[in-house]
């Protein structure tokens, strides 16, 4: 008998490990909004790493988070580094690439909670006098992650809190685009 139930688990545990196994080994998030602001205005809130705080997501999670500033001032070069509560974590953002106006590409580098290096998009195109916001992250998905994602949808997490930027990014070059006029 407890044999028996030893092989049932045994097989329970190979088939739970080859379902982990099968999953994407990439993954991408992405969330877009029409911002009534053109791209010259819109593009020194992403560019502009230390003006980050006044419409990220996570900066509302940890009004206490200790934040640092290093290399370029803007552009390819600024580095962020964070470290807050366990909402927040820590880790480390680079732009690595931008095209002014029309991209900025980052290099996100997570230490806690976990450890992951990923890279993040924004795309700028000009709508009329709107622009078209396009937020990405990708990356590798190792297989604890592959494992996580069968019980959390981080499609949904991340996106939700990218959904919560946009519209604070729209807030502030909205405003801003306002005040030009």
């Amino acid at each position: 008998m407890l044999k028996k139930f030893l092989l049932v688990v045994a097989a329970l545990l190979a088939a739970l490990l080859i379902v982990i196994a099968l999953q994407p080994a990439e993954f991408r998030i992405e969330r877009s909004a029409r911002i009534r602001a053109r791209p010259e205005v819109v593009f020194p809130f992403v560019d502009d790493l230390r003006v980050w705080n006044t419409w990220s997501p996570w900066a509302k999670l940890d009004p206490n988070m200790q934040t640092t500033y290093s290399g370029a001032e803007k552009g390819r070069g600024a580095i962020y580094e964070w470290s807050g509560n366990s909402d927040v974590g820590s880790g480390r953002m680079e732009i690595i690439d931008e095209r002014v106006n029309q991209e900025v590409t980052i290099k996100l580098d997570f230490i806690a909670p976990f450890a992951a290096s990923n890279l993040t998009t924004f795309q700028l195109t000009p709508d009329g006098d709107s622009t078209s916001v396009v937020w990405a992250m990708t990356g590798k998905n190792g297989f604890m992650a592959k494992g996580f994602s069968l019980f959390m949808d981080m499609d949904k997490m991340v996106g939700d809190d990218f959904e919560k930027g946009l519209a604070d990014l729209a807030q502030k070059a909205e405003a801003q685009a306002s005040t030009a006029r």
